[in-house]
């Protein structure tokens, strides 16, 4: 291409973006979707924004190590830049392969989110990014480097600058800005630098070496050392301020070689391989694991059925709470708030709202308690991977130094939800069966997104990778650290990464092979319809793994009965009334006792329901230990009668009557005898009911009427709740539709500002809305409809929002004016008195 066919270079971002096809303006509104909300009016607004500070640290910390490297490079190269300097800041001398390889595609995608722009003879980096990464006293450069000659002298008197031109062997020149340009010209030619150096004493040169990586300031007093005084004579050091020196940044890349980085790092870390399984000891572990996992919430539930803790009054659940839940669910603490959270994030527990605010069970939980173990499951699955609220916070503290409880605020973080889905895409991308090095996800994790200054203390993305692969076992979405096959079609990934014929079994330790030229593109997390399609692939994935529910259990002797596996739910419920949990794992062991056996009894079972109960789910005979302590419960069950008068207590027999007054313990109940038959308490009748039990009588109660009333422990729920609404983490990004008629309102607006206007016609500033009377925009409309010519028109609408627009008017008439919008692409209606001016627009000949 000639010079006079080449395109003009592109004198602002704008510009730049004027040239975009849709396709490239898309990417870049999808890299960075806060551009588009709202929707700029036209592209010089588009790429103002582009500029802001927000934005653009939002953009730089979603760069990979390379690119944000990349960045780093131009914000200490001359602006703009060549290509070929900036290839010399990232590979050096020796032009590294990896680097000269990858850096295109570092800068195509600096380019595609306007974070660079210019052609390669003049790559600019967006002003504000420059101020963010350039170096300076107060924000050192992440290169580590220091400012140029020019900078570190601009306060130099011109004697003391020519002192060090000619003491660095140059000859004098007559002003300062010729001297300092001799000099940065000595410190960027590598032969004339190297033979400086050559003549430096060796102290000297190691004061270098200790700055050369920076920081490069350093300390010096009123009468430095000779090693110092060396290099300051020549320049090699610069005083910025009394007492501190620098090293400027032409030696410091002289030092290094070229590099704007110690260690440039082109190619992500490979995520390595700790350990292989087979597949199906993986998917079968992990399903093991997802059995454990809805036991625990059932039993969580189940244990707050009646009523769980109080709600503190900050929100929350209180540390003793949280400790009486990690001891009923048999459990750590940071396990049980693990639980407790995912409960809350699946909607199945919530507040009640009542004045004595507590936790319960919502209405969803019955809901959930019906489905099909593997559906209850992928519901789970799918909240926790959509949560911002992190368990793993509980006990930490806030900015405010105040403790983050369970269920209480502060836990939300908006990126738990992308760096779940990132652990679980870098293990879908191993081979089947492998589990990875934890450190080296964690490796991965961090040069896709490098922490700002490389602060690795305070690392929350770790934190967050940590927890995910911890909680992804919990659930069985992984088992023995593998993804397993439900867990790989959860995310909606392709099939496992398949090995060559002729590669060797990986091992621990083995590293995965890399292609350093193309990285496959990153699995994208899928819209909600899509995650419910995944879920369910994911629920029928797992459905064959998990064990069948059992209708029988064996019955012992000792009174105890054994469920060798998952009992089914009316058989589970059942026997939860009438026997105690004595032990759980792969079988449940249940104890019947004398309180059980009440308990079912209170709860409306006569003996003979309880005997037909056991013969029907038992495999092995009912005992006969078992069946006599069945009826000498129900014996005695409703032998007492406690009802109320504050509180009374019948008997027939009136020995039983005289056994109790006697009996110190009920001295406390007040009883006193109405009858020989009646005691009378002033006791309440439920403080009564407990006292006696605690004496070793079955008492029951009774109505009014004289009836047993049949006591049930009564299922407390929530009013309907939904599921809390995860936190996003900025705005998201925008569909093909919305994306669509964002760049059509965008070209459309940078039409009517663009659009040249006849000379004479709009009496406006450039690039504002035209201003013209009533009487002069009603005539120019009215001459458009004749000629159906276009115009441009400012309007403010019903809000008080200014906008300009093309329109070409069709119809005026009763204070309106009907025209097709070349803005919005349709047919619209204005009333004229919200239109400030109007303007024709320049022939293509003008």
């Amino acid at each position: 291409m000639s010079t006079e066919d080449r395109p003009p270079a592109p004198r602002s971002l704008a510009e730049e973006l004027r040239a975009r096809g849709d396709a490239s303006l898309g990417a870049l509104l999808r890299s960075r979707p806060d551009l588009i909300t709202p929707v700029p009016t036209d592209l010089t607004q588009l790429a103002t924004r582009a500029g802001t500070r927000a934005s653009v640290v939002r953009a730089l910390e979603r760069l990979d190590r390379f690119a944000l490297q990349t960045a780093e490079a131009l914000a200490v190269a001359a602006d703009p830049a060549t290509y070929g300097e900036l290839l010399a800041l990232m590979a050096g001398d020796d032009a590294a392969p990896a680097v000269v390889a990858a850096l295109p595609h570092a800068l195509d995608g600096l380019r595609e989110q306007a974070l660079v722009w210019g052609g390669d003879d003049r790559l600019r980096l967006v002003r504000t990014a420059r101020e963010l990464l350039a170096p300076s006293p107060q924000h050192p450069s992440p290169t580590g480097l220091g400012p140029t000659v020019q900078e570190a002298t601009a306060g130099m008197s011109p004697g003391r600058i020519q002192e060090i031109v000619t003491a660095a062997g140059l000859p004098s020149t007559h002003d300062a800005v010729s001297a300092v340009t001799a000099l940065a010209g000595l410190f960027t030619d590598r032969a004339r630098m190297a033979a400086l150096l050559a003549g430096a004493p060796a102290d000297s040169l190691e004061v270098l070496e200790r700055l050369v990586w920076g920081p490069p300031y350093g300390q010096v007093t009123a009468d430095p050392a000779p090693r110092l005084r060396w290099l300051l004579d020549r320049g090699l050091l610069l005083p910025t301020a009394p007492g501190t020196v620098v090293l400027p940044r032409e030696v410091a890349l002289h030092l290094r070689r070229g590099l704007a980085h110690r260690t440039p790092e082109p190619v992500p870390p490979v995520v390595e391989v700790a350990a292989t399984h087979r597949p199906q000891v993986v998917d079968s572990t992990a399903a093991g694991q997802a059995y454990t996992a809805l036991a625990t919430v059932e039993e969580l539930l189940k244990d707050w059925d009646e009523g769980g803790p109080a709600v503190l009054r900050a929100g929350g659940l209180s540390v003793r709470d949280l400790k009486r839940t990690a001891v009923a669910l048999d459990v750590s603490e940071p396990v049980a708030a693990f639980w407790v959270e995912l409960a809350y994030a699946a909607g199945l527990i919530a507040s009640d709202g009542e004045a004595d605010e507590r936790y319960a069970a919502t209405p969803a939980y019955d809901e959930w308690r019906e489905l099909p173990a593997a559906e209850r499951w992928s519901r789970l699955v799918t909240a926790w991977l959509a949560a911002t609220r992190t368990a793993g916070l509980v006990g930490g503290r806030d900015a405010k130094d105040r403790t983050l409880s369970a269920l209480g605020p502060g836990l939300d973080r908006s990126a738990a939800p992308e760096v779940r889905h990132r652990v679980l895409t870098l293990l879908a991308g191993l081979p089947e069966g492998a589990a990875p090095a934890a450190g080296s996800v964690l490796a991965r994790l961090r040069w896709e997104r490098p922490l700002r200054g490389d602060r690795r203390e305070d690392d929350p993305r770790g934190r967050l990778a940590e927890w995910a692969l911890s909680e992804a076992e919990l659930l069985g979405v992984t088992g023995r650290g593998a993804l397993s096959a439900q867990g790989r079609t959860l995310l909606g990934a392709p099939a496992a990464p398949a090995k060559s014929p002729e590669a060797e079994p990986v091992g621990p330790g083995d590293k995965l092979p890399v292609h350093h030229h193309h990285r496959p593109t990153p699995l994208t997390p899928l819209s909600p319809a899509e995650q419910a399609v995944a879920s369910a692939a994911a629920a029928r994935l797992l459905a064959p793994l998990l064990p069948e529910p059992l209708d029988h259990v064996l019955l012992q002797a000792d009174l105890t009965a054994v469920a060798p596996g998952p009992l089914r739910r009316p058989l589970a419920d059942m026997l939860g009334v009438l026997a105690d949990v004595e032990s759980k794992g792969g079988a449940t062991v249940y104890r019947f006792t004398p309180g059980s056996v009440r308990r079912a009894l209170d709860a409306g079972q006569a003996a003979s329901d309880l005997h037909a109960f056991l013969a029907a789910h038992s495999r092995t005979p009912v005992p006969q230990p078992l069946a006599y302590l069945i009826d000498d419960v129900a014996r005695r069950h409703g032998h007492l009668r406690v009802g109320a008068a504050s509180a009374y207590v019948r008997c027939d027999d009136d020995a039983v009557l005289n056994e109790i007054l006697a009996d110190k313990r009920a001295a406390g109940l007040g009883l006193r005898r109405l009858a020989p038959t009646v005691l009378a308490a002033q006791a309440d009748p439920s403080g009564l009911l407990e006292g006696l039990r605690a004496m070793g009588f079955a008492p029951a109660a009774e109505s009014a009427e004289g009836d047993v009333l049949i006591t049930r422990a009564l299922a407390h729920r929530t009013p309907p709740r939904t599921a809390p609404e995860p936190v996003p983490d900025g705005p998201p990004t925008p569909d093909d539709t919305l994306l669509a008629a964002a760049l059509r309102a965008i070209r459309a607006g940078d039409l009517a500002s663009t659009t040249p206007r006849k000379p004479g016609t709009a009496p406006a500033l450039d690039g504002e809305p035209p201003r013209t009377g009533a009487a002069e925009t009603l005539a120019t409309m009215q001459a458009a409809v004749l000629t159906g010519e276009a115009l441009w028109i400012g309007y403010v609408n019903a809000e008080g929002a200014a906008s300009q627009r093309v329109i070409a008017p069709v119809r005026v008439e009763g204070g309106f004016v009907t025209a097709y919008d070349h803005t919005a692409d349709e047919v619209r209606t204005y009333p004229l008195h919200r239109i400030t001016g109007v303007a024709e627009l320049a022939d293509d000949g003008d």
